[in-house]
């Protein structure tokens, strides 16, 4: 495993900071967050032609 460095928000370093260890922690894959996030919008009734229409603006 490799360590990088990238600049965020001042809150959100130290949200991270003050969050206990395992919580800094990832251990979920990129696909299965797009997996659990496409699940929770359909569960809160957000459709692909809800979302196509959301993004027209």
């Amino acid at each position: 495993m490799e360590t990088i460095t990238i600049q965020v928000e001042a809150e959100l370093a130290q949200a991270y900071r003050a969050a206990e260890p395992q919580q800094q922690q990832n251990p979920n894959s990129f696909n299965d967050l797009v997996k659990q996030m496409r699940e929770e919008a359909a569960a809160n009734g957000l459709t692909a032609e809800i979302l196509a229409e959301l993004l027209e603006v």
